[in-house]
């Protein structure tokens, strides 16, 4: 399991396309600009609301089609994705790919920017925040569902599993790579919890647990 906001991307997969949209002229940036740095700042002191966020993230999703977005979507994979992929990301999923582990990348971003980079990054399997959709397959501006996102991951992939037909209870043998505060509940979790360039809280939580940090930079 990774999480992929300055785990496996070397960046924030969401601030990254909101910046591209600002930049595109899709949305103001004299409204959104103060909004995101909000946002990011309760992430990091630990007090997001995750549904107000991700009502913020889609409110593009809602005022365009599903055509144009994907149009708009692989332009900011070639122009804000590629350069911040890391390689020794990629090489890491193949070593688990290898050992013949299943891999899947666990993330608060939502699935429809985040769908295709896990395809790049070979990732088997995608658990994000999802953004509803209507009959017509277009976006809404809703959440579909629990928001993939701290406590929300542990429950996102107790469901996933259950899907499977997988117990948690089995869940005997299992890595999660992940950056921040809001990945502790996984990382307590799984067997063998891994810290990538951690913050500073999560750098200190990991070196009183016993936790490998590593780099991927």
């Amino acid at each position: 399991l990774f999480d992929l906001d300055h785990t496996l991307l070397g960046g924030d997969a969401t601030y990254e396309w909101m910046q591209f949209l600002m930049r595109r002229g899709i949305v103001e940036r004299a409204d959104c600009e103060p909004r995101l740095d909000r946002f990011y700042e309760d992430y990091g002191q630990g007090s997001l609301d995750i549904h107000a966020f991700l009502r913020f993230d889609f409110e593009p999703l809602a005022r365009h089609s599903r055509s144009q977005l994907e149009a708009w979507r692989d332009e900011y994979l070639a122009e804000s994705i590629a350069p911040i992929l890391l390689p020794k990301a990629h090489e890491l999923i193949a070593w688990h790919h290898e050992r013949g582990d299943i891999t899947a990348i666990v993330t608060a971003a939502n699935s429809f920017i985040t769908a295709p980079i896990a395809r790049l990054y070979g990732a088997q399997h995608l658990l994000a925040s999802e953004p509803a959709v209507d009959a017509q397959g277009e976006f809404t501006g809703e959440v579909a569902g629990e928001p993939c996102f701290h406590d929300g991951k542990v429950t996102r992939l107790a469901a996933w599993l259950a899907e499977r037909g997988d117990a948690l209870a089995d869940f005997s043998s299992s890595h999660f790579y992940g950056d921040s505060q809001s990945d502790v509940p996984l990382l307590a979790l799984v067997t063998h919890p891994v810290v990538v360039h951690p913050d500073a809280a999560l750098a200190e939580l990991a070196g009183s647990r016993g936790w490998p940090i590593i780099s991927l930079r």
